[in-house]
């Protein structure tokens, strides 16, 4: 049988929140107030950004970091990065391949997880 790390299945449980937190704020701000798509998808990457480095510090990789500023810095610009790529990627679906945002979202989301892991695991929580 193989041995599943620790920090893979609380990163992919927290990861599964932070979608969720990431989806329903995109939603809540697309939908219920009617704010462009691009728009609730910035505010709903900064949220989710927000509660991944909590999360992320705390529970994933147990950070005892004494230079949050530096960490919290880097974790941010990996999310910048891959929040450029979500909202590239959101606007290459919806706009130009024409797929529904709900399909988009997901679709999207998924490649964004797999690299802010990738990022996390490698630079900030080394």
């Amino acid at each position: 049988m193989i041995a599943i790390d620790r920090e893979l299945i609380l990163y992919v449980v927290f990861g599964a929140f932070t979608f969720f937190v990431n989806l329903i704020s995109y939603f809540f701000f697309e939908s219920v107030l009617g704010i462009n798509y691009l728009v609730s998808n910035i505010i709903a990457w900064f949220l989710s950004v927000l509660f991944a480095y909590i999360t992320n510090r705390i529970w994933v990789f147990e950070s005892k970091s004494p230079n949050i500023l530096k960490e919290c810095g880097l974790f941010f610009g990996g999310r910048i990065f891959s929040g450029a790529v979500d909202t590239f990627l959101m606007y290459l679906f919806i706009d130009v391949l024409f797929i529904g945002d709900a399909i988009s979202k997901i679709i999207v989301q998924i490649i964004v997880i797999v690299l802010n892991y990738i990022f996390s695991k490698l630079i900030v929580f080394k």
